[in-house]
């Protein structure tokens, strides 16, 4: 190729150095950043699956007073390689072996810059070694050693190929590991509130059948008949509560948890309002000394583990009083759900308090709410975006020191529809699973949408039901 053709006609070029284009002391360098799902990746390649779970090396990593993720040393010897075989001679190399010493750990948003040198060429074999090392963001060494290649002897020239985009799924598992967790607890009494369709009351008698609830259907005796007999499914046995129509059946649900009849409240096929109206009417005697609000616990095969989305469907535009209850009910659904010290989130289109933002202000509020013990059991840090809230990565190019950022159990949202729609895009365009959670009254309330799924309606009765024997032990 002409070396004065226009470099928009070169970019896209690879090509390699032949051993008498190379002299010693020739070097060459790449940075990279390490992500969550590098450390997957490499646990598929290689079958290695003792990285592939990213909690589990988390808990590894607190147990031996090393704070993160922790790549697989080869992680960085592979960019070594790449390094090698595409810059350095490039294209045409042919390896010969490689020693390397790790010298430290390299942990998820750890940006490491890999050098390699020509130490020593011999003319004769066409062979080239290379000192090699890579150092972390704060300067440290973390791997250094030497390679040993020879070198092509022509020239070697061509396009760069795009390399295909690879997405990690987290497999279909997660509901049956859920179910399995939560067997051993054992079904609760549960109210159906109105489930008039057949989606809702099969979503009632699968999750009864999965031994989560016993099931009260509260509804219109024979409109419920009608709709049991139309979808084909068997209501026989079942308690019954006979009530006139939907506003009716949100108040009766909610008498029989104040009654302690039922634990726990499931929604059918009348509006939420409708429901929410009757669980935090004063008359209801559900409601506790906080808000209640909604939780979407959500895993998406993009993050390492399963997360809260708050508050997306409860509140509307929350002031800062109400953020912090929202705030106060996620930690308490991560704690029970296995997270001890939740990392909370407080989520803001930028990630500096600017006055003219008022998400921002509430953010920094809520954080100093944390630092004085107003909201405890929670480590909180925003104005986050929402990238710097899931990446170590961008979290770090932003310089962004927090020990949330890029690794957040909590997001919560400024107001519900920016929830709503975060939720909803992580669900349909993001192929995440969720479930859906009513948090702050006396029971918890399964509050899912018609539209969701039968997985996502048995999945938040199993959380429910986990709260509702925590409940048990510590009311509300």
């Amino acid at each position: 190729m002409n070396e004065a053709a226009p470099l928009a006609d070169r970019v896209g070029i690879l090509r390699n150095r032949t051993f008498d284009e190379i002299a010693v002391g020739d070097t060459e360098r790449l940075e990279r950043t390490l992500t969550a799902q590098d450390i997957q990746l490499y646990a598929v390649l290689s079958g290695d699956d003792s990285v592939q779970n990213v909690d589990e090396v988390d808990e590894r990593a607190a147990d031996t007073r090393d704070d993160g993720v922790i790549a697989h040393g080869m992680w960085a010897g592979a960019l070594i390689a790449a390094l090698i075989g595409t810059r350095l001679p490039g294209p045409g190399t042919r390896y010969l072996g490689q020693s390397l010493r790790f010298q430290a750990p390299v942990r998820v948003g750890d940006t490491l810059t890999i050098d390699v040198t020509i130490s020593a060429r011999e003319a004769g074999s066409r062979r080239l070694r290379l000192a090699c090392k890579g150092a972390n963001q704060r300067g440290e060494t973390v791997v250094d050693g030497e390679a040993e290649v020879v070198a092509p002897a022509s020239r070697i020239e061509y396009r760069r190929a795009t390399l295909p985009e690879v997405r990690l799924s987290v497999g279909r598992g997660g509901l049956q590991r859920l179910l399995e967790h939560v067997k051993p607890l054992g079904a609760v009494d549960v109210a159906v509130v109105h489930p008039c369709d057949a989606l809702s009351l099969a979503g009632a008698l699968d999750a009864r059948d999965a031994g989560l609830i016993v099931p009260v259907l509260v509804a219109p005796r024979e409109r419920l008949e009608n709709v049991a007999r139309d979808a084909g499914l068997d209501i026989a046995g079942l308690r019954i509560e006979d009530v006139p129509h939907s506003h009716a059946a949100a108040e009766r649900a909610v008498a029989l948890a104040r009654d302690g009849e039922v634990e726990m409240l499931m929604k059918g096929s009348l509006h939420s309002d409708e429901l929410m109206a009757a669980v935090i009417s004063a008359a209801g005697g559900l409601r506790t000394k906080r808000r209640v609000s909604h939780c979407f616990v959500m895993q998406t095969p993009a993050y390492p583990r399963p997360f809260i989305i708050t508050d997306a469907a409860v509140n509307i535009a929350p002031d800062l009083r109400q953020k912090a209850d929202i705030v106060r009910n996620a930690i308490s659904l991560a704690q029970v759900i296995g997270v001890e010290r939740p990392r909370v989130a407080i989520l803001a289109a930028v990630e500096t308090v600017n006055p003219e933002m008022p998400a921002t202000l509430d953010a920094a509020a809520l954080c100093k709410m944390a630092d004085r013990g107003q909201i405890a059991g929670g480590v909180l840090d925003g104005p986050l975006a929402f990238d710097n809230a899931v990446s170590a990565a961008a979290a770090r190019i932003k310089g962004i020191e927090s020990p949330v950022a890029g690794q957040a159990d909590v997001l919560v949202v400024p107001d519900l529809e920016s929830g709503n729609m975060l939720a909803k895009q992580l669900e349909h365009m993001g192929d995440a699973a969720s479930a859906g959670i009513v948090m702050g009254a006396k029971v918890p309330v399964v509050l899912t949408s018609r539209a969701d799924s039968r997985e996502v309606r048995i999945a938040s009765c199993a959380i429910a039901l986990m709260l509702a024997h925590h409940y048990r032990v510590s009311p509300p």
